[in-house]
């Protein structure tokens, strides 16, 4: 992350005033994805859903902005300008506000949400692009920090987190589905617990999601559980260990069952998202924030995507 300080200009505009705090952060990648052909998937790129090797990138470019008042009160805002493969840019998206003092944080407009930031439902981060990103045990029903040009602008939310030595919490609320929902987050002994809850109209939303990770041996562990509601039960196992000082392999399996959402009856007859998916990748540190980054999964829908690729953090 870069940092850029207005301090001077900010002091000579206004005597007495804290100076403000302007973070500029992301990444870039591109590389080589592949997919096969079985049956289109309507969470995905269905442009995406055939037979083909194709270039992937991304442009992610974070700005991050803050103040501090008098009383010790830190209060900013985050927004991110994406471009991705196929031209599909989002400009800049909606913001999120937050105020801060001590481990109180209180966020509004395009928030993080209580289930999408629980520890255990991004136990790794699969290959150059997440290939499918199928060993999120909560499945995206619940909100989420969108990259969007429109953000959460037409379903803001508001969330409260709070952390105090080994334990967290977190609540957030949307207009979406009348979304309400928590979790707390203990860690003890190199392992962390997480259990989240939601109250949602609609019958796809999770309704409970369950998390324990930590280190066994060489490798850090997740497994996670989430009631999806009608989108069904899922379980992730994942892992990751090194496989050299510069190298390491992560890994994972899920298992999809009591998927009645039929989201996907109008596409090639595949109407459930129900039974296994499991993939592997091998990231290598190139240093300076740069890696080399490729894997290989298999998704519910029984599509095959495999990646490869180059990652730049700045």
């Amino acid at each position: 992350m870069k940092k850029v300080l207005f301090a001077t200009t900010a002091l000579i505009a206004t005597a007495g005033m804290a100076a403000a705090d302007v973070t500029f952060g992301g990444y870039g990648r591109f590389g080589l994805n592949y997919n096969t052909a079985a049956g289109a998937d309507l969470l995905l790129d269905t442009a995406d859903d055939t037979n083909s090797t194709d270039v992937t990138y991304r442009y992610r470019l974070q700005i991050d902005a803050s103040a501090e008042s008098d009383a010790g009160v830190t209060f900013g805002a985050r927004v991110r300008i994406q471009q991705n493969t196929g031209g599909t840019g989002t400009g800049i998206n909606s913001a999120r506000f937050f105020a801060r003092t001590g481990g109180l944080e209180v966020g509004v407009g395009n928030i993080f949400g209580a289930l999408e930031f629980m520890p255990g439902m991004y136990p790794i981060d699969l290959g150059l692009t997440g290939l499918g990103y199928d060993y999120t045990a909560y499945n995206f029903q619940g909100d989420a920090y969108s990259s969007g040009g429109t953000g959460a602008a037409a379903a803001n939310g508001v969330e409260v987190m709070y952390s105090a030595g080994d334990l967290s919490l977190h609540i957030s609320a949307s207009d979406t589905n009348s979304r309400v929902a928590a979790h707390a987050a203990y860690t003890f002994s190199g392992w962390t617990v997480a259990l989240g809850v939601q109250d949602s109209t609609a019958a796809t939303d999770t309704e409970l999601a369950l998390s324990v990770g930590g280190t066994i041996g060489i490798a850090d562990v997740t497994l996670a559980y989430a009631d999806n509601g009608t989108s069904g039960d899922q379980f992730v196992l994942a892992g990751r260990f090194d496989v050299g000082a510069a190298t390491n392999v992560e890994v994972y399996y899920a298992d999809r069952s009591g998927d009645t959402s039929d989201r996907n009856a109008a596409a090639a007859g595949v109407q459930s998202y129900n039974g296994d998916s499991y993939g592997i990748d091998v990231n290598h540190d190139l240093g300076g924030g740069t890696s080399i980054r490729g894997g290989v999964a298999k998704q519910f829908t029984g599509i095959t995507r495999a990646d490869l690729g180059v990652r730049f953090n700045f």
